[in-house]
């Protein structure tokens, strides 16, 4: 997977006024990017110099001593192939300015200058430097005498074979500012930030830093690599954090120990900061007025956790043989691009439950926040409609207990009476024991009204009206029964004058998991935006929320009844309860038998959606979030999310087929409120013809499959 780039910040020890030493330091670091394949490296703000160095930088001496610092470091890092942003103070036209040198096998490619130059509070920059300008001009090259280089801020520095990797460089406190030199980059086209600093350690200043990186790779969809000079810098009046951050799309990827003088590295996505600026239509472009300036990004090949080279190697070979490359052709095609790409095992984190959050201590936020959008959105239809009464199909399962719990939060926003909530349970052929207990000991609990219809006779009338086999267990059987439960929920709505709230969620809708104008049609659909893998969590919240609200002995012996028929609720197999229980009485329809595990459904729905990744992407991605390896770092219990290379693919295959296929029934879906980034409905987020083909995402898979 060539998506990837291994980009680094470091913060080297440093000696105040000492640029030889400083470039030996700098160089340690640089052999250790080289050895760990970073294609980019940033150094601190003046790295050469050091930053403190104060009135020291208008003496001649030490501006002779940089020159010949950095014309060691371009001596020994002449046959590197890492891209090296490094901090200079360069004296130009008997002026001297603050810049970034970006050098690449011990050439100069450009420089780049300081635009705003702080001079309040303890900085004082303009005491000694000039500001930088945006219009670029050539210089003579001072390291080899011979040629000339690009001096100015409009400089962009584009990777020759890869146009989704372009670097701008701004310094410091250009990023403070009200429209940093980054924003114009961004809209030119830059896709990768990086900033060398000095920013000195104030109290929560961590945190303001850290702000603005994330905003600026948030808003402008970039990488962007900040690095900070360390505590070895002068600590007369200031002390420095060598604070240093890799940041993409607004996620902060990679972060350093504060006071840590060491190298901090992250692996970018290009594709997820090209599929973004492609989506978003108000991301603009402006003329483009900066110099070009292509270099060779050094690229690995990255392989996910979980995927061996041999079977990597079997994948590229048979593709190579579907373009056309036979026999020692294709053989000549891999000898050469080992030669030029080294392969890497990819260690970025990748979250294998995206739709929550890596760290668990957010849950309760995030599951309140969720349940407050469904609350909310339901009230206001509700006050729309003038009914007080709602009405919904409460199966003893995830997603209806959700749906009840979404009505008792908005009748306590609304003041009703909770006896207005109608939940009826209607027991047929598949219901379980352990789920019928669940719904009428979910209801009791909150003090809703709960009703009883069995639908054993009306399905056997039915089939006999039909004449239909009753013994058979196909479609027919199963569909006929949700779309009895669906008249029976409809019809009383309109006896009782109250809205059917509907309980399907996200990922069902996602795989067409529904009858169609069956469980697939209600009067509103609470839980439309919310994927299974999120439920548990939702319901968690709102049990912890009456917990916190409880005030007496009976109150709280309530909750902790709630808690326990929550937990059971949680571990009950997900089931549509269609087919009879097995001869033990147990759960005989599994869904995640049949489709394959939710976990691994919600996350190729996120990265299909959410990025419009390619399968192969999806694949290699969710066999790396998947992996053992990843999992050691994923702060939830993970036991039981490792997957194989195997089990992914075959669950991938049944996703893009039934995405497709199921289209149909997403194209005409009730109202419901949107929670997340990924939405279904064909009056928001996804519009997509019910007769679109699937077979340019499955046939990328068949490339793949063999080789497993």
């Amino acid at each position: 997977m060539k998506d990837f780039v291994r980009v680094a910040a470091v913060s080297p020890n440093v000696k105040v006024a000492d640029p030889f030493y400083n470039v030996e330091e700098m160089l340690k670091w640089a052999k250790e990017a080289e050895k760990e394949a970073v294609s980019l490296l940033v150094y601190p703000e003046l790295s050469v110099s050091s930053y403190t160095a104060n009135d020291l930088l208008l003496q001649e001496s030490l501006q002779e001593a940089c020159k010949k610092a950095l014309k060691i470091f371009s001596v020994k890092t002449k046959k590197s192939p890492v891209l090296f942003v490094i901090g200079y103070p360069l004296v130009h036209k008997g002026k001297l300015f603050n810049t970034a040198v970006v050098m690449q096998g011990g050439m100069i490619l450009g420089i780049v200058p300081k635009r705003h130059l702080p001079n309040h509070s303890e900085f004082y920059e303009e005491r000694y430097f000039q500001e930088g300008r945006e219009e670029v001009e050539w210089i003579q090259d001072f390291l080899e005498k011979d040629g000339d280089i690009p001096f100015g801020m409009h400089l962009h520095f584009i990777a020759d074979h890869d146009e989704r990797f372009r670097l701008a460089v701004e310094i410091c406190e250009d990023l403070w500012v009200p429209n940093p030199p980054s924003v114009t980059h961004c809209l030119m086209g830059a896709t990768v930030i990086a900033n060398t600093t000095a920013s000195d350690a104030l109290i929560k200043k961590n945190d303001s830093r850290r702000a603005l990186v994330q905003h600026s790779s948030g808003c402008l969809h970039n990488a962007y690599v900040y690095t900070s000079a360390g505590p070895s810098e002068s600590t007369q009046d200031m002390v420095f954090s060598a604070h240093s951050m890799v940041a993409e799309n607004g996620k902060i990827l990679a972060e350093s120990p504060r006071f840590y003088e060491g190298m901090t590295f992250g692996e970018i996505d290009l594709s997820v900061l090209w599929r973004e600026r492609i989506k978003q239509n108000t991301f603009e472009t402006v003329e483009e007025n900066a110099v070009q300036v292509p270099f060779t990004l050094f690229k690995a090949d990255y392989l996910a956790q979980g995927i061996s080279v041999k079977q990597l190697d079997e994948v590229e070979r048979k593709a190579g043989t579907r373009r056309g490359l036979t026999g020692e052709k294709a053989g000549a095609k891999e000898v050469e691009s080992s030669k030029k790409e080294k392969r890497l095992i990819l260690k970025r984190f990748i979250n294998p439950m995206p739709f929550l959050p890596v760290d668990s201590s957010k849950d309760f936020e995030r599951g309140e926040e969720i349940l407050s959008i469904q609350a909310h959105g339901l009230k206001k239809r509700l006050q729309h409609i003038g009914a007080k009464k709602v009405i919904l199909g409460l199966s003893g399962g995830l997603d209806s207990t959700l749906a009840l719990f979404v009505a008792v939060k908005c009748f306590q926003l609304l003041g009703y009476d909770l006896k207005n909530i109608i939940a009826v349970t209607m027991p047929s052929f598949g219901t379980s024991e352990i789920t019928h207990s669940n719904a009428l000991e979910s209801a009791r609990i909150l003090g809703t009204d709960m009703r009883e219809i069995p639908i054993h006779d009306a399905v056997l009338q039915h089939f006999k009206d039909i004449s239909y086999d009753e013994n058979k267990r196909d479609v027919v059987y199963e569909n006929a029964q949700a779309r009895e439960r669906t008249q029976i929920l409809m019809d009383l709505a309109n006896k009782e004058g109250a809205l059917l709230i509907g309980t399907g969620d996200l990922s069902e809708s996602a795989l067409g998991f529904s009858t169609y104008n069956g469980d697939h049609m209600s009067m509103y659909s609470v839980n439309c935006d919310v994927p299974k893998t999120a439920i548990p969590l939702i319901l968690h919240s709102f049990v912890k929320d009456l917990e916190d609200a409880s005030k007496d002995k009976k109150e709280k012996e309530q909750v902790e009844e709630l808690k326990k028929a929550v937990e059971k609720i949680i571990h009950v197999p997900v089931s549509p309860e269609l087919i009879p229980p097995n001869e033990k009485g147990e759960i005989q329809q599994k869904t995640e038998e049949i489709l394959g595990p939710y976990a691994l459904h919600d996350f190729f729905l996120y990265m299909h959606l959410r990025y419009g990744f390619s399968a192969k992407k999806v694949f290699f991605l969710a066999c790396h979030a998947f992996s053992k390896e990843n999992l050691k770092y994923y702060s939830r219990d993970a036991e039981e999310i490792a997957y194989t290379p195997v089990q992914i693919l075959n669950c991938l295959k049944i996703f893009y087929k039934r995405f497709f296929a199921q289209q149909f029934k997403r194209s005409c879906t009730p109202d419901g409120p949107k929670v997340g980034r990924i939405g279904l409905s064909p009056r928001g987020d996804l519009r997509q013809a019910s007769d679109a083909s699937s077979q340019i995402w499955l046939k990328e898979l068949e490339e793949i499959e063999s080789s497993l």
